[in-house]
């Protein structure tokens, strides 16, 4: 069975809590997950999947430093020709997920855009705009 690697950063539990809503659709729509927090996620995460969703907060108009040390640990990883996107909270701008959507460009993935981007903690409205993100993804590898 197909399988997507969803990798977040979080400081206050708002993109962990989108990570989670997009698992969720994800595997509403047959794939498995592995599902990771960027602290303890590992290139090794990365073998044998079939696509990346990348999820991280805005930090001052910027990626945060977790998800950038990832990213610069899984460069040399083959992720050429995968499926990948990006999702991220914010509370002014939104800077995160376009810098984690052109970085799966440069890794040479098929990425999906938009990536999704939730002000603030998401409700449950935003909540089910996460899951419905995770099916779209799903659906591009299916």
């Amino acid at each position: 069975m197909p399988k997507i690697a969803i990798i977040y950063g979080t400081q206050a539990g708002s993109t962990e809590m989108i990570a989670v809503a997009v698992e969720e659709g994800v595997k509403k729509a047959g794939l498995d997950t592995i599902l990771k927090n960027v602290t303890v996620a590992k290139p090794d995460d990365l073998k044998d999947i079939d696509g990346l969703i990348l999820g991280a907060p805005t930090y001052h108009a910027d990626l945060f430093d977790g998800m950038k040390n990832f990213l610069l640990r899984i460069r040399d990883t083959n992720l050429k020709g995968k499926v990948g996107s990006a999702f991220g909270s914010y509370g002014w701008s939104g800077e995160a997920v376009e810098k984690m959507i052109s970085t799966l460009k440069y890794f040479g993935m098929k990425v999906v855009e938009p990536g999704l981007l939730i002000k603030n903690q998401p409700d449950e409205s935003g909540l089910d705009e996460c899951r419905r993100f995770g099916e779209k993804i799903a659906k591009k590898i299916k």
